[in-house]
Parts: C-alpha cells; structure tokens; sequence
C-alpha cells in the first residue's frame, strides 16, 4: 500500500501546484446535460421486459442457440471474479481524483469535475438500464445450469455489461481530464495506459466470471467510453476572445484573437 501512495505523491509534485482548472460551469449547458441524464434514467424504469426460464433437464438452454461471436466465451459463474471485478470498478471511480492535484485547494474545480463525473455517471447508467430493460438476454452463466445465488434478479439483462461501460467511463473521463489540465506532462501515456488496462481487466472478469457475453463487454466499453470522453470535453473553459492593437509610425496593427480551449 505504501508504494503507491508514494507513487501518488510523486505524481502531484510533479505537477505545479494550484493553476485554474481547465474545465468550468456552464448553468445553461449543465441543466440540458442534466436533464437529459435524469430524463434518460426516468425512461428506463419505465421499461421491463421480464424474462422467464424453462428449465428443461437441469439445463434451461442450448450453448447452440448463442451467436457463433459469443459461443466461444461462454463461462460459469465465478463469484471471486465477480468480485474482483467490483473492486477494480471503485478504484477506477477514484483515478479521476489525480486530475485533480494542480487544484487541489479550489473549490470551483471540485464542484466542477463532481458535476462533470456525475452527469457521466447517470448518462451511463440510464443508457445502460435502457437497454437492459429494453433488452432480454439471458447470462451466460444461465447455459450451465442452475442460476447462482443472488442473480435471480438479473439473470435475463445480460445485455449491454454495466461493469465494463462504468470502467471505461471512469478510464475515459480520467485520461481526457488528465491529458487536458495538463498536456505536457510525463505522466499522460503511463497513467493513461493503467487506466485503460484496469478497464479491460473489468470487462475481461465479467466474461470470465460469467455475467457477460463478449458482445455485451464490447457495448459496454463503446458507450462508457463516449460519455467518459464527452462531457468533459463540453466542459472545456472558453479563453475570452481578445483584441490587441499595436499602433506603427506608418498604421497600425490589429489582431483579433478568438477564445478556444486553455
């Protein structure tokens, strides 16, 4: 534990201290952003599609009946790496942290990024629950017999991984926050590359504890990923536009320079 706590360490005092976030409020944007998510979350609940089993001989359902994509990555249920999976999640939720550490002491920037991360978080959540609802797919672990213990509830929303489009999300929302407060930095490639790979070991446990299809994993990925990488991106701080004049012995000169990103 004490290593990487000294890794953190090294990484913030690499980093100057202090300088104004890149990223900034925008009531306007941030209420249709956050009435879409609430909307989109709303919606989902309204839609179940239940599913029942007809267990036939122990075995409710034929592998043959599984796209030939997904067949070859069928497992049983495996509840260590079902847990595995969990806990490599929450420390994803926290990487974003680190983007942090230039602004450590300003409240704005907070408020700001647990805005950004909240409305990527429910925009992720409602797209994934609609679909799910929407969506009747059977686990794979339900082609190998019995339903485990505690999966009773879900065991027909196989579909899209929510483990996995959280993880990329959170890899997603870290690396575009990091890559952004601080572009020159050393950092970029390593921690970008640990994320990402915290990610994938997410989506490749939930295929091997047998909760998801590999299609499902990919879905997954593919929609964390864009609001992971969206909403900060809508949150950019716009440079004023700025106009300087510079008077010369035969004119003068006129430059108009038009506000974009930090």
């Amino acid at each position: 534990m004490k290593k990487y706590v000294v890794l953190l360490f090294v990484i913030t005092a690499s980093i100057n201290c202090f300088a104004e976030s890149v990223y900034a409020f925008d009531p306007q944007k941030d209420l249709i952003i956050g009435s879409a998510s609430l909307g989109l979350t709303a919606v989902s609940l309204f839609i179940n599609r239940s599913a029942g089993i007809a267990s036939a001989d122990g075995i409710p359902f034929s592998r043959d009946n599984v796209n030939a994509f997904d067949r070859g990555l069928m497992y049983q249920y495996n509840r260590p790496l079902d847990i595995a999976s969990d806990i490599v999640l929450y420390g994803l939720f926290a990487m974003p942290l680190i983007s942090l550490a230039e602004n450590a002491r300003d409240g704005d920037a907070w408020a700001v990024y647990g805005i950004m991360f909240a409305e990527s978080f429910i925009l992720t959540f409602g797209s994934t629950e609609f679909f799910k609802n929407s969506i009747a797919r059977y686990r794979p672990f339900c082609y190998f017999g019995d339903i485990p213990s505690g999966k009773s509830a879900g065991y027909y929303k196989s579909f899209p991984s929510r483990h996995t489009a959280f993880a990329f999300m959170s890899a997603g929302f870290f690396t575009s926050t990091f890559c952004t407060e601080y572009p020159d930095s050393s950092w970029r490639i390593p921690l970008g590359f640990v994320s990402y790979s915290l990610a994938a070991g997410v989506g490749i446990s939930r295929i091997f504890s047998g909760n998801h299809f590999l299609s499902d994993v990919l879905a997954g990925a593919a929609l964390g990923s864009v609001f992971g990488y969206l909403i900060p991106w809508l949150h950019v701080r716009k440079k004023p536009d700025t106009v300087t004049f510079v008077p010369l012995y035969n004119g003068f000169v006129l430059t108009v320079s038009v506000g974009t990103g930090k």
